[in-house]
Formats: structure tokens, C-alpha cells, sequence
């Protein structure tokens, strides 16, 4: 069962929605917002594995409501403005559907979120671990939104090799994109799995799966060479807990 928040400031179109969603029995509208301050709390609240969300609300964008998210859910967008059409889609969203709602794209958008009734199964779509019952979402992250200037994404935790801290942004090493998070590095932190990702320096934590050579640095310190680069340097209060980590 997915759970869904639908979230458009037009009743009209709410309700529409959950007429349409009425044929898709694995879907489950576990509850709407009207604005982005709304979504957020609900979001919060009820852990949805799908938004369907419109762009523009009062008070600001859905996508600027993505980007106040720490591991968004899957988003199909639903709005009027064709203009945000080629935006959405940078964003690699599940679809972007233009009201009013064809019922036929509907099903196809949902068709390609995993879990549902005739859907292949995608381990980059499927639902979040633990969203069939309401409660907090797990601690860790899986995906990121990040928005540099007009590019917008959904950045897979398992594909960022390396998060630097700049001040109280953060820069993530993602493919050859190297976008600003708007959160601090320690805040990340608290959320990343430990047994995939190692604090190496003040500045910088590094993916272990991406670490392709480690050499011995100076004062005992090590330096590591990520697949994709760069070289960081693990300190040396550090350089003990990275080898246990690598059993190196």
C-alpha cells in the first residue's frame, strides 16, 4: 500500500484527485495539505511514500517545499502551469501531469512507482522501509533534494561519494555535479548510515564504497582517493577508526 499526500491550495483539484486515486486500490490518500507550511507538518506526520504535489501554492513553490524536505518522498507533480513542465522534469520526478488529469497518465506515473499492483519491481522507486504503517520515517537517509539555480534533483544517498562542509551549506560530490546542499555538514551527519559513510576531517566525509586507493600521508595521517575523486586527507585522531573501518 502507498501512502500518498496530496498537496494543491485548490479543493477542486484535491478533490479530483482522490476521485481519480479511487481506482488504484494500492494507493492510500493518508491526508491533503493547501500549502507548503501544511505539507510539511503532514509530511512530517504521516511518513507518505508519494506526494502528488502541485508547484505553485501560496507561500512558495513545491519545489521549494522539496527543498526544506531531508529525504523527500517520491513526487509526481500536478499542476496548471505547463511553463514548469521541462523544471519538473529536471527534477527527475516520477511524472509531471497537467490538469486537468488525464486518468491514463495518472496510471502510468504510478505504474512506475514500485510496489504497486503490475508494477516491475525498481529498487530505485520502491516505497521507503517502513511506510506501510504511519509513524517516523527511518533515521537514516536515502535521497537528498538538491537545487542548484535552475537544476533540481533527487540525489540518491548511495550515489554521493563525498559531502564537504562550506559554512552552514554542504557541497555533495554526485556524478560530475557538485551542487550546495542548504544544510550543515553535522546535521547530515546525524542521519547518514555509519557503516557506509566515515567522518574524515573536519571538512569532509567521504562514501566508503567509493574509496579506491589509500596512502600513507604525513604525521599519520592517510590520504584517500575516491573513484571519481578527489584525494581527502583523514586525520590522524582518525586514521585509526578508518582502518578499522576498511580492515586495512
Amino acid at each position: 500500500m502507498t501512502r500518498t499526500l496530496i498537496v494543491d491550495d485548490e479543493p477542486l483539484a484535491r478533490r479530483e484527485l482522490q476521485r481519480l486515486l479511487r481506482a488504484h486500490p494500492d494507493v492510500n490518500v493518508v491526508g491533503e495539505a493547501a500549502t507548503i507550511d501544511d505539507a510539511e507538518l503532514r509530511i512530517s506526520e504521516l511518513s507518505p511514500d508519494l506526494l502528488l504535489l502541485d508547484i505553485q501554492m501560496p507561500g512558495g513553490t513545491g519545489f521549494d517545499l522539496l527543498e526544506r524536505l531531508l529525504d523527500p518522498p517520491r513526487v509526481i507533480f500536478t499542476t496548471a502551469y505547463d511553463e514548469h513542465a521541462v523544471h519538473a522534469f529536471e527534477v527527475n520526478a516520477l511524472d509531471y501531469l497537467l490538469k486537468p488529469v488525464d486518468p491514463r497518465r495518472l496510471a502510468g506515473a504510478l505504474s512506475r512507482l514500485g510496489g504497486l499492483k503490475g508494477a516491475a519491481p525498481d529498487s530505485a522507486l520502491a516505497p521507503r522501509q517502513g511506510a506501510s504503517s504511519p509513524g517516523p520515517r527511518s533515521d537514516t537517509l536515502e535521497r537528498l533534494f538538491v537545487r542548484d539555480g535552475e537544476r533540481c534533483w533527487f540525489v540518491p544517498l548511495a550515489e554521493v561519494r563525498l559531502l564537504e562542509s562550506e559554512g552552514n551549506y554542504t557541497r555533495l560530490f554526485w556524478k560530475d555535479e557538485r551542487p550546495f546542499l542548504g544544510r550543515s555538514l553535522v546535521a547530515l551527519e546525524q542521519r547518514l548510515p555509519p557503516s557506509r559513510f566515515f567522518r574524515a576531517n573536519r571538512r569532509h566525509i567521504i562514501a566508503l564504497d567509493f574509496v579506491a586507493k589509500v596512502e600513507m600521508g604525513a604525521a599519520g595521517r592517510l590520504d584517500v582517493t575516491l573513484r571519481g575523486g578527489p584525494t581527502v586527507e583523514v586525520s590522524r585522531r582518525q586514521a585509526r577508526l578508518f582502518r578499522q573501518a576498511m580492515n586495512v
